[in-house]
């Protein structure tokens, strides 16, 4: 076993850091703008304080996801872990806009009831843009450690940071034009507080709903996609190009034309250079899927109903019995191509006279399968 840490472990320790930091600021943040904003009667700073607390379930949802990061694939989950991370982003979205609802259904009730309406004082204003600095640099840390370890998840979280520090510079003004005489302004901070926290998490929940809808990549992505197999020796054309997100990967599965006479190792040569490419330089695919086409399955006729091999030949044998030359044959290739076999008969060099008798020979065996609608025509190779 390796005395070197692997670089998901390296990753899961930064990030495990970075989110303990950030729970414990934001637990702090949230208590303590709650309990100021309730004793210096601002209805904003109450309002941030639900939006921290909201912080706590996103720093959860990160130390879990990053948790189950480093585990493969398993047999209850063939692609991954990455989809718990997703639904939990979707959860916390709705959560967040549940909480915007409740803060914005409050400060309008209060709108219309002028007695409701609260008078911060100046505990409520330093509460705010002590608020202000603390989460800012705690977008600075968590930001750096995201570039670093290049986490996006890390990256998100602190976009997120950086939400709740704009969100406090709305109470400090709100509260201090409520000082200032203007009654309204806090409640009316409130709401814009509230807006904000909608929008956070609207735009955590609708990516999420979409990967769990299995939406693909966007379409400057898939050009990525198509320019990076068209680059490889063997590729004719590609076709049922699809992809789907997975957490923070990506998944690809991909037909790929090729010369329809090429070997099955050739094709499946091919195929590992699509896959390896695709990893190497698009950065979201961690899972490839190729689907070797010797011919465009989208417009040609299908061959699912045609026999496989062993048939195939019993139905060759009965037709050719009766040819002593066809029973020295060395092996068949049969192409399945537009709804019809293509048969490739080799035999040995011993067996080859001169091209009036392999043209003869080849006449007879098409001849004798004139009335097999299977197969479609008959080569000869000599060596």
């Amino acid at each position: 076993m390796s005395e070197f840490p692997s670089v998901e472990d390296e990753k899961f320790q930064a990030t495990s850091r970075v989110t303990l930091v950030g729970a414990v600021v934001n637990l702090i943040l949230a208590l303590g703008k709650l309990l100021f904003g309730f004793l210096a009667q601002s209805q904003a700073l109450i309002a941030d304080g639900i939006h921290s607390l909201s912080d706590l379930i996103s720093d959860a949802i990160v130390y879990y996801a990053a948790s189950h990061a480093q585990h493969g694939p398993d047999v209850e989950h063939p692609y991954g872990h990455g989809r718990f991370e997703t639904a939990g982003t979707l959860g916390l979205g709705i959560l967040l806009v549940l909480v915007a609802l409740g803060i914005a259904w409050d400060a309008v009730g209060r709108l219309f009831d002028t007695q409701e309406l609260l008078t911060p004082g100046p505990l409520a204003l330093y509460t705010a843009l002590f608020s202000i600095l603390i989460k800012e640099w705690l977008y600075h840390y968590t930001i750096r450690v995201a570039r670093r370890i290049k986490s996006d998840l890390l990256r998100a979280n602190a976009w997120h940071h950086r939400s709740d520090a704009v969100s406090s510079v709305v109470v400090f003004f709100g509260v201090a034009g409520t000082m200032a005489g203007l009654d309204y302004l806090d409640a009316i901070a409130a709401i814009a507080v509230a807006v904000m926290i909608a929008r956070i998490g609207w735009e955590l929940g609708l990516p999420a709903f979409r990967e769990l809808v299995d939406s693909g990549l966007e379409e400057e992505r898939l050009e990525q996609i198509r320019e990076t197999i068209h680059s490889i020796g063997g590729v004719r054309a590609i076709h049922m190009l699809r992809t789907r997100r997975i957490g923070g990967r990506a998944s690809v599965d991909v037909h790929v034309l090729v010369e329809s006479w090429l070997s099955v190792s050739e094709g499946h040569m091919i195929s590992q250079k699509v896959m390896d490419r695709l990893v190497e330089q698009v950065e979201e695919v961690t899972d490839v899927t190729v689907h070797i086409d010797p011919e465009d399955d989208e417009i040609s006729a299908p061959c699912g109903d045609l026999p496989l091999r062993g048939s195939a030949e019993r139905v060759l044998s009965e037709r050719w019995g009766d040819s002593i030359d066809a029973g020295k044959r060395e092996r068949l290739l049969l192409h399945y191509l537009d709804g019809k076999i293509d048969v490739d008969v080799f035999f040995p060099l011993s067996v080859y006279q001169d091209e009036q008798q392999v043209e003869g020979l080849r006449r007879q065996l098409q001849q004798s399968l004139a009335d097999c609608t299977e197969f479609r025509q008959v080569r000869l190779y000599f060596g």
